[in-house]
């Protein structure tokens, strides 16, 4: 599902009349399932509910030990392809990985807090069409895990879902695939037995209505041919699943019991050679204007000014939607610490809502920056920007930065720690850390906004003394009104930088006549 903009009214100089203060256009507000690049890598995103066998079910299409595919609680699981096995906990606040064996009884590091992701690399040939995603189980995402679920599947373009025989589809899951139904995600189902098996079969004597003729049981010499109650049961899930969420009639189910993965494994297969092609097909190698001259527009006007402006007022709204958001990010938390998770359940709630407040802010960020770029660089040059145009002018934007000596400094995590302030971690490496599902290599201005919480939030709230419902509250309110001043600062910070870059490149471009990028 796309972000809902929010309505935004901009009235160019020519239209008459006094020209409304330029704005930054629709800000997403919300995530959703994003569109992917056609860069981005394929993946296949595992989820479903407890108890559900999903550890067993990637098991038997990887063709791996289950035990291989533990984590933490609360983390995710990348399983992609390499010659050499190797595993590594990506833990927000370190600029490497932690590194450990690959094998199913390797013991995993001792950290403060649990990493994001682990990555599991194996020599699998099946990975090299795909990178398999597992996440934690649906009853424990809340809503900023649902909205990173959606995230990661949007950009890796098909989701597994397992359920089991004896489970059923919670209003949680059936809201979850259908914001996946509204957007181009291939959705594949697997349904494992549950602990009595498959569904039973009914063997009783059923009478015709109104007639008195009986019918003979199920399986007798001269009744019908025994009803599989593996048919039985997947077609009880999907006859569930399409009446609340029809839009999913297309998608494809799959038993799975007792290492008989062979099917499901093929169709995925199958999904990622077409899904591979489509995206390679819409990524053309010469984008249109990504040559050749181009020439500055006679009369550009106050572009200078405008730019200076409309930087203000994107900077500024971002930010207002950033308080909204924490806001009701602190809603959820009180209600949580009060009726759900406690006060040993906080840091990792409040850390999964930091990762979803750092993906929206990006969002809008990058947003903005488009926005900008397209405006300025559309009076200066005096016509739209082609895709390659706007190419050039990215990088040219982004090497500016270095001049200005923001690159390293907005390259940074903001880690919450243990008193509710907000310290800052730079460095090669401190971002990567961050992202439960990477995608392709940022193309953009700007590094990602990077928001988590330290391990010394684990080691305080996770301590038998803590566990103070009103002190945690407290705690967790300093903390979002830390995080919500010291995003204000980036925000500004940013969009600043980009402005003087972005100037300097179109006042280059004026003076010569020819856009240099």
């Amino acid at each position: 599902m796309k972000p809902g903009p929010l309505p935004a009214v901009d009235v160019p100089d020519d239209m008459g009349g006094a020209a409304r203060p330029p704005h930054c256009g629709p800000l997403p507000t919300r995530l959703g399932v994003t569109e992917p690049r056609p860069e981005e890598p394929l993946a296949v995103v595992a989820v479903g509910p407890t108890g559900a066998g999903r550890p067993e079910v990637l098991a038997d299409v990887l063709r791996l030990d289950p035990g291989m595919l533990s984590v933490p609680a609360g983390s995710w699981l990348v399983v992609k392809h390499s010659r050499v096995p190797t595993r590594a906990a990506y833990v927000p606040g370190y600029r490497q990985p932690h590194s450990y064996g690959a094998d199913r009884l390797a013991a995993g590091p001792a950290l403060a807090r649990p990493p994001r992701r682990v990555e599991l690399s194996v020599p699998e040939p099946l990975l090299r069409h795909f990178t398999v995603v597992d996440t934690p189980d649906t009853g424990a995402l809340g809503v900023a895990g649902t909205r990173l679920l959606l995230d990661a599947a949007g950009r890796s373009g098909a989701l597994l879902f397992v359920i089991a025989a004896d489970q059923a589809f919670t209003a949680v899951e059936l809201n979850l695939l259908a914001e996946v139904a509204r957007a181009r995600v291939e959705v594949f189902f697997a349904v494992t037995p549950g602990p009595a098996g498959w569904a039973p079969v009914p063997e009783t004597t059923a009478t015709t209505e109104g007639t008195g003729a009986s019918v003979a049981p199920i399986g007798s010499a001269c009744g019908p041919a025994p009803v599989d109650p593996v048919a039985v049961t997947v077609e009880a899930h999907r006859a569930a699943l399409l009446a609340a969420v029809p839009a999913l009639a297309r998608a494809r189910w799959f038993p799975v019991a007792g290492g008989d993965g062979a099917d499901l494994r093929r169709a995925l297969v199958g999904w990622a050679a077409d899904e591979g092609l489509r995206r390679a097909s819409a990524d053309p190698p010469v984008l249109p204007g990504a040559h050749g001259r181009v020439a500055v527009a006679a009369d550009p006007g106050d572009w200078s000014e405008r730019l200076d402006r409309q930087a203000r007022s994107c900077a500024q709204r971002i930010r207002q939607h950033l308080a909204l958001e924490l806001a009701n990010t602190h809603l959820r938390v009180v209600q949580e610490i009060v009726f759900g998770v406690g006060c040993a359940g906080l840091p990792q709630l409040l850390d999964r809502e930091m990762e979803a407040l750092s993906l929206l802010a990006t969002a809008q960020c990058d947003h903005a920056v488009h926005r900008l770029v397209e405006d300025a660089a559309g009076r200066v040059l005096g016509a739209p920007l082609s895709a390659g145009v706007r190419r050039r002018l990215f990088f040219a934007v982004r090497w500016g930065l270095a001049d200005h000596r923001a690159d390293d400094e907005l390259d940074r995590v903001l880690l919450v720690t243990s008193t509710g302030g907000v310290a800052g971690l730079t460095g090669a490496g401190a971002t990567d850390a961050l992202a439960s599902c990477p995608g392709a290599e940022r193309a953009e201005v700007l590094p990602p906004v990077a928001v988590a919480l330290s391990g010394g939030c684990w080691q305080h709230w996770r301590s038998p003394g803590n566990h103070d419902p009103n002190a945690a509250r407290a705690w967790a309110q300093r903390a979002l009104r830390e995080v919500e001043l010291e995003l204000s600062r980036e925000v500004s910070r940013r969009l600043e930088v980009v402005r003087l870059s972005l100037d300097g490149v179109l006042a280059d471009a004026v003076d010569h006549g020819i856009l240099l990028a």
